[in-house]
């Protein structure tokens, strides 16, 4: 069946264009780095992320730990936030925690 002239059929598979971008080089060694921990707000998320970094920093001894919550799992993060987190750490942790 043939759409009328005046019909407007939308394809879902939509386009995204992105540009790849480099990432971070690898920090030879965590001791003693500032670490920040972004909780994406799904249920076991907070749980997961406070118990890994316990243990790491066991292992490590950071010089700092720092969290952040986003507003929602379901949105990206606040360009504020990320600027915030990325000057006030070294290196980040998150997880989808489900």
């Amino acid at each position: 069946m043939k759409n009328a002239p005046d019909q407007i059929v939308f394809d879902p598979r939509g386009r995204v264009e992105t540009e790849p971008l480099a990432l971070s080089p690898r920090v030879a060694r965590l001791q003693g780095l500032r670490l920040g921990v972004l909780d994406n707000t799904k249920w076991n998320a907070n749980r997961l992320l406070r118990k890994t970094t316990a243990r790491l920093d066991q292992e490590f001894s950071f010089a700092a730990v720092n969290y952040y919550r986003k507003e929602s799992f379901s949105k990206e993060a606040d360009p504020a936030l990320i600027a915030a987190i990325a000057a006030d750490n070294d290196i980040v942790l998150t997880a989808i925690g489900d």
